[in-house]
């Protein structure tokens, strides 16, 4: 076991401090830059509870024990404006394989906003239903969460149409064998989490719109909430076990939403 000294505890609370008023995360005693209010306050919360334990286990003054957590900032993930979905429809548009792909996998984050994770771990078995996650004729994904939850997510027409000719490319492809639902272009393998984000990353380069797969999810959660969907659907749809989710995702929105709500409600009031 490493022990501290009670110079190196005092120097380690001074970096802690440091860090702190400059608002950055502080990593085994150093601050270690600019990150987001989340990060910082993640490190800031694990190294309180090692000092907490190293404080007890040395009998010595807790380092952090006179400093306060930091601030955590919301940051708000802007929705998709129409603008930006028709230029990405445009990007994609195309009959070849790629194309063809791409447009599936972004019609399925649009309609589900399914996890990154979650939409590349998608199987396929066209022979063999109880080895597909996807079913078509029902426009219904299986999906697996945290934890290896699985759950089921409905897609639209529109989402199967595109996924459907997507199929129909994939069963040329050399390995249309494997599980995975989502292959390389060239013939090339499965695709991974890290694959996918690049090329909707990509994508979005091309057209100009900043794109991520969890805007997706922002956005999917906004336009749920603004149509009139329930929340407690909402929460079943995106495998949330915890109400806090609803305030975050789509929170960009909350206002432009309560004002057409209110439209809705107070519109014919006298």
């Amino acid at each position: 076991m490493v022990r501290c000294g009670a110079s190196d505890s005092a120097n380690v609370a001074d970096q802690v401090g440091a860090g702190q008023r400059a608002g950055y995360p502080v990593v085994d005693g150093v601050a270690a830059g600019p990150f987001s209010s989340c990060y910082t306050s993640n490190q800031y919360r694990a190294l309180q509870q090692f000092f907490k334990w190293w404080a007890e286990e040395e009998d010595r003054p807790d380092p952090m024990a006179g400093l306060h957590p930091p601030k955590v900032t919301e940051k708000l993930v802007p929705v998709f404006s129409s603008g930006e979905l028709s230029k990405l429809e445009q990007a994609r548009a195309g009959r070849g394989f790629a194309q063809r792909r791409d447009a599936a996998i972004i019609a399925v984050f649009r309609s589900t906003g399914i996890r990154l994770a979650e939409l590349a771990g998608i199987r396929y078995d066209p022979q063999d239903t109880q080895r597909s996650d996807l079913d078509l004729w029902q426009r219904e994904i299986t999906v697996r969460g945290k934890n290896g939850k699985a759950r089921i997510v409905k897609i639209s027409y529109p989402a199967a149409r595109t996924l459907d000719r997507y199929l129909r490319a994939r069963a040329r492809h050399v390995q249309a064998w494997r599980a995975q639902l989502w292959l390389g272009v060239n013939n090339r393998g499965p695709m991974t989490a890290n694959g996918i984000y690049q090329m909707i990353a990509r994508r979005g380069r091309q057209c100009g719109v900043t794109v991520y797969p969890y805007r997706f999810r922002h956005h999917f959660s906004h336009t749920w909430l603004d149509r009139g969907g329930s929340e407690g659907d909402l929460m079943e749809l995106n495998g949330w076990t915890s109400p806090q989710m609803l305030r975050r995702y789509g929170a960009s929105a909350r206002s432009a939403r309560a004002r057409r709500t209110y439209d809705r409600i107070m519109g014919d009031s006298p």
